[in-house]
């Protein structure tokens, strides 16, 4: 019943309609941060945008499609999630929040991303998961400090060249795309320290043991017919990992030995700017 209520109340302008949806949040909070995740909001209370201090602004699990222009006004803004709503095309606004360091954009309807994205430069971590993209947008490349990035769960086939040139780059989540070979690009990235390809359908994996920063691959779940060759100490996660050895061919025929554990997950909680 209550999120029904709201649900009416986000189409109803009215102060005391606001007020509620609000709980009462009239003033600037002490700790910087709104979280107004789950209610139902099909627009943005303008109220907020006047806490023009505001580091962090939750707005997941909405029903959301747009931004007003005086988002603008929150300057200081560092994380601001809009996940689990209804986006198809990214509100240019968001592009002119340039302390942002975390964004959120997973689980909307994201076919694209715009080239004013790479006004962002302070951007360290990008979610765009579970989103319609059929390509990684080239303009992803020119976000300089990116540390992580969460593509998973769409529909990419291939990853430009042009994110060699992310040297900041540590972690990057690929699972659940339709890559059908590992990316070429990944080989040319020696500071990556996590990769994460599982849930695709790469064939073949070539050697991984000369990239010097890897700490993790997670490659399971891949019609693949060996194992990515890594470095001393590196973790694999998949078949034929440490756990096992990879299939000895006999008499042409290749035995199969599957693993019962289960491949890691990116984090499901949202992390906090270094």
């Amino acid at each position: 019943m209550g999120n029904s209520l709201k649900a009416i109340l986000a189409f109803v302008p009215s102060k005391k309609c606001q007020k509620y949806l609000l709980e009462d949040l009239e003033e600037m909070p002490v700790d910087k941060m709104v979280d107004l995740s789950g209610r139902q909001m099909r627009r943005l209370p303008l109220h907020i945008c006047s806490f023009r201090e505001l580091v962090k602004l939750y707005l997941s699990d909405n029903n959301l499609n747009h931004l007003p222009p005086e988002l603008e006004q929150l300057q200081n803004l560092q994380i601001l999630a809009l996940d689990f709503n209804n986006f198809k095309a990214l509100p240019l606004v968001v592009c002119t929040l340039k302390q942002l360091c975390i964004l959120y954009l997973g689980n909307n309807k994201l076919c694209s991303l715009p080239l004013e994205l790479r006004l962002l430069q302070n951007l360290k971590t990008l979610w765009i998961e579970s989103n319609c993209l059929q390509y990684l947008p080239e303009v992803v490349c020119e976000l300089s400090l990116l540390k992580t990035l969460h593509a998973g769960s769409n529909a990419l086939r291939s990853l430009p060249p042009q994110l060699q040139c992310l040297q900041e780059l540590r972690t990057i989540w690929l699972s659940g795309n339709l890559l059908s070979e590992f990316p070429p690009v990944l080989l040319d990235m020696p500071f990556l320290e996590v990769i994460d390809v599982d849930r695709n359908s790469i064939q073949f994996f070539p050697s991984l043991a000369h990239l010097p920063g890897l700490k993790l691959v997670i490659y399971d779940h891949n019609p693949c017919r060996n194992a990515p060759k890594v470095a001393k100490g590196v973790r694999r996660v998949g078949r034929w990992s440490e756990e096992t050895p990879e299939p000895r061919k006999r008499s042409g025929a290749v035995v199969e030995i599957m693993l019962d554990e289960k491949p890691l997950l990116p984090p499901a909680a949202k992390t906090e700017p270094e």
